[in-house]
């Protein structure tokens, strides 16, 4: 994703849109302005911007001159926030976007725990923190480079859906992070 696509999607309604086509398929601006209780005029600029840098298509051969259907564009957009940290008229759509997408993994973990599931589907689900990893930079990317792998090959051997199969969603945050003594240094010396 270059830093043009970047300011076109960094807008919370955008994403949310986006999110929603994303996981739930095509649909109308009048259907996502009910489930997002926007206005759909709204809705609809926001798709036609999304559409404008290839974030989302019309699905061709569905709906009316009056309703036009939207899904997800096929292509995928991957975004190395290094690639904008120096750029200083990227770096506010950056903090929009990791921002955004921060609370749309803390909204998806938050509803299926308040969600009611069948036990089988409770106990397979996981929420978990393992915090006592030591990992050099290279460590941690091989760790996210393995458990994409993994998860790539699930996504290859799901083909067709049985009854039994639901939407699955795996979120993995994985990040170094300063230790006590470091931080304490830190705000223990004095201001001169």
């Amino acid at each position: 994703m270059d830093a043009r696509s970047l300011r076109a999607l960094a807008h919370p309604l955008r994403m949310r849109i986006l999110e929603l086509l994303r996981l739930d398929g095509p649909d109308t601006a009048t259907g996502l302005s009910r489930r997002l209780g926007e206005n759909t005029g709204t809705v609809s600029w926001h798709l036609r911007h999304l559409a404008d840098h290839d974030f989302i298509e019309e699905e061709a051969g569905r709906g009316t001159r009056r309703e036009r259907w939207w899904r997800a564009a096929a292509v995928s957009h991957q975004l190395n926030t290094t690639d904008f940290r120096d750029d200083p008229d990227a770096r506010g759509p950056l903090t929009v976007y990791v921002h955004e997408i921060v609370q749309q993994h803390f909204h998806r973990v938050a509803g299926y725990l308040a969600e009611d599931w069948a036990p089988e589907w409770r106990d397979a689900g996981e929420v978990a923190q393992w915090s006592d990893l030591r990992l050099t930079p290279d460590q941690l990317a091989a760790l996210n480079s393995e458990v994409a792998d993994v998860v790539e090959r699930y996504r290859a051997a799901s083909g067709q859906p049985a009854p039994e199969n639901r939407p699955v969603v795996v979120q993995l945050q994985s990040f170094p992070r300063e230790e006590r003594t470091a931080r304490e240094e830190r705000t223990d010396r004095p201001d001169r």
